[in-house]
């Protein structure tokens, strides 16, 4: 038989003690008993509410003491990055491995954003080269106003007399610069056709060094073109249709970069189709040739009614030079491009 401690006493607590002590629950010291506090349905919105409510983040304050992680005794450890750094501290279990680089960042965190496409509009540099035509044309135009109204003017007139027009020194440099013009815009055009059509990515380090290689081939075109007039020319026509006939070529080379300029423009700024580029590309170099031909045949045949020999002197200078064009022109960027 047990008898009742008499030392222990009972403590008396009060019902308004208790309805005091179940008014003013403790505070959850942890984000687990804040959640068992909520209702079972409550939603994932409410629990991180609730949460918040509860615990209010703060100011985290990191420590800027060195760092004493190491050995007592013992210096602080070296860097793998420091370069005189010995090589039995670099030496470990992976170092034999070819894919351990410690000394390389390892880049940073997170899902890389979808990089932006290439447009030409963006493209800096051909807006630049656009612009710098563009003022360089109205300069030139200011030089040789004259020259280019009366080649106009007089272009299908026929004279009566072999005459030759007047003109001087900055007026035929206005023109080369015109024919400059000309090759960059072909260039261009061949560049834009070639990113469609034929490939977007070459050996080259940069792809303006295919613009500028691109140009330089078309320069070469016109100047061998001129030589080679130049010796044709010379061994069956006299000297003041020759000359004629050589203004004549600056005038149309320049109308053609005038004409090709509006749709390198348009395809640089509203990103028009390549095809419809390419028509009209076309149609400017055929209208460019009629207009050779029909010159052609007023300086050196109209007199004699030479129709055979016509034919042959315009194929074997124009037509042939410029399928010869096209064929280099595709063996450079095939030879240029990366083949996978």
């Amino acid at each position: 038989m047990f008898r009742q401690d008499s030392i222990h006493v009972e403590p008396i607590v009060s019902s308004a003690t208790v309805d005091t002590i179940e008014q003013k629950p403790a505070k959850p010291q942890t984000p687990y008993q804040v959640l068992r506090l909520l209702p079972k349905d409550a939603t994932p919105a409410q629990q991180d509410s609730a949460i918040q409510a509860w615990f209010q983040p703060g100011e985290i304050h990191y420590s800027s003491r060195p760092d004493t992680l190491h050995l007592p005794g013992h210096d602080i450890g070296k860097s793998l990055k420091d370069v005189n750094l010995p090589q039995y501290y670099r030496e470990n279990f992976f170092s034999e491995n070819a894919l351990f680089h410690p000394e390389l960042d390892g880049g940073r965190f997170g899902v890389a954003g979808d990089p932006i496409p290439y447009t030409t509009k963006n493209d800096n540099i051909i807006t630049s080269m656009l612009l710098v035509c563009f003022v360089m044309t109205l300069i030139a135009f200011s030089f040789s106003k004259g020259f280019l109204l009366r080649q106009s003017k007089n272009f299908f007139y026929i004279p009566k007399s072999d005459h030759t027009m007047t003109e001087t020194s900055t007026e035929i440099k206005s023109q080369f610069f015109f024919l400059l013009q000309t090759c960059l815009l072909l260039a261009l055009l061949y560049f834009f056709y070639t990113r469609e059509y034929v490939a977007d990515t070459f050996l080259l380090s940069d792809e303006y060094l295919l613009v500028a290689i691109l140009t330089g081939v078309f320069i070469s075109y016109y100047l061998l073109k001129y030589l080679l007039y130049a010796y044709v020319n010379l061994v069956f026509f006299d000297h003041k249709r020759n000359k004629q006939y050589f203004l004549t070529l600056l005038f149309l080379y320049s109308l053609e970069g005038v004409l090709l300029y509006p749709i390198v423009a348009l395809l640089t700024f509203f990103d028009i189709s390549v095809q419809s580029v390419a028509y009209y590309t076309i149609s400017v170099v055929i209208l460019v040739k009629i207009l050779t031909f029909y010159k052609c045949f007023v300086i050196f045949f109209r007199q004699n009614g030479l129709y055979l020999q016509i034919i042959l002197y315009f194929c074997a200078l124009e037509i042939i030079p410029l399928f010869a064009l096209w064929g280099g022109l595709a063996v450079i960027v095939n030879a240029l491009k990366i083949n996978f």
